[in-house]
């Protein structure tokens, strides 16, 4: 974050330093920003200040920064959050069908539910979609691996037994396809793993959320 104040500094001299009365609000601003940017690089920060070099007069903020970090993309091919919410709203009833134009909007849509995003309006689920498009975008930065359906998988068996399994068993609990498979993605899981465990632990308090009196199944069970 040294770096970065040093080049505002050189970048808007005295209008760097009326932000700031005090060495101690300098301290404390490289703090807040530290803790804001923590997930880009340096690169992708080193980008967005030629940026702010270019469009703005004064120095920006920190959410200033951060829009600026949104619109070039930070050169790691997270799309911006509205064009995110677009595509996540246009193939939010069959999601595990759709190439994805990055895996945290899949992501993303999945946390904010498919269900919401065909359904609420946008001044309802957008905010929601946005909260968790931030914490994905993070956890992707951070180095998190995302991973994203197959659309073409559909054609192995084994995809083509979860889905009609999931169509079936939304039918016998009485709701709707999207919402079973939410609920089931634990089951495109390896059995046994701990990524299934976590999952279908957190499928379980979304039914108690629900108010569903549901039980979750353990494996696929034949269809027919």
């Amino acid at each position: 974050m040294n770096l970065i104040f040093a080049r505002f500094m050189a970048i808007y001299g005295h209008k760097f330093k009326s932000c700031f009365e005090t060495q101690e609000e300098i301290r404390i601003a490289k703090r807040e920003w530290a803790l804001s940017l923590a997930a880009f690089s340096e690169m992708q920060l080193v980008t967005a200040v030629d940026r702010c070099k270019e469009t703005l007069a004064w120095m920006p903020t920190v959410s200033e920064f951060l829009k600026i970090l949104e619109t070039i993309g930070a050169g790691d091919g997270v799309p911006g959050v509205r064009q995110a919410y677009i595509e996540a709203c246009r193939y939010a009833d069959h999601p595990t069908q759709h190439q994805w134009s990055h895996p945290v909007v899949y992501h993303a849509g999945r946390e904010a539910e498919w269900f919401r995003l065909r359904s609420e309006e946008e001044r309802v689920v957008f905010p929601v979609f946005s909260y968790h498009y931030e914490m994905v975008v993070r956890r992707f930065r951070q180095g998190e691996l995302l991973d994203q359906p197959h659309p073409q998988a559909i054609t192995d068996n084994r995809d083509a037994t979860l889905y009609a399994f999931i169509r079936e068993w939304s039918q016998s609990q009485s709701i709707s396809e999207e919402q079973a498979a939410s609920l089931l993605y634990y089951l495109t899981k390896p059995e046994g793993s701990r990524a299934r465990a976590s999952y279908k632990k957190k499928a379980e308090q979304k039914v108690s959320e629900m108010n569903l009196s549901i039980k979750l199944p353990d494996n696929v069970e034949s269809v027919g």
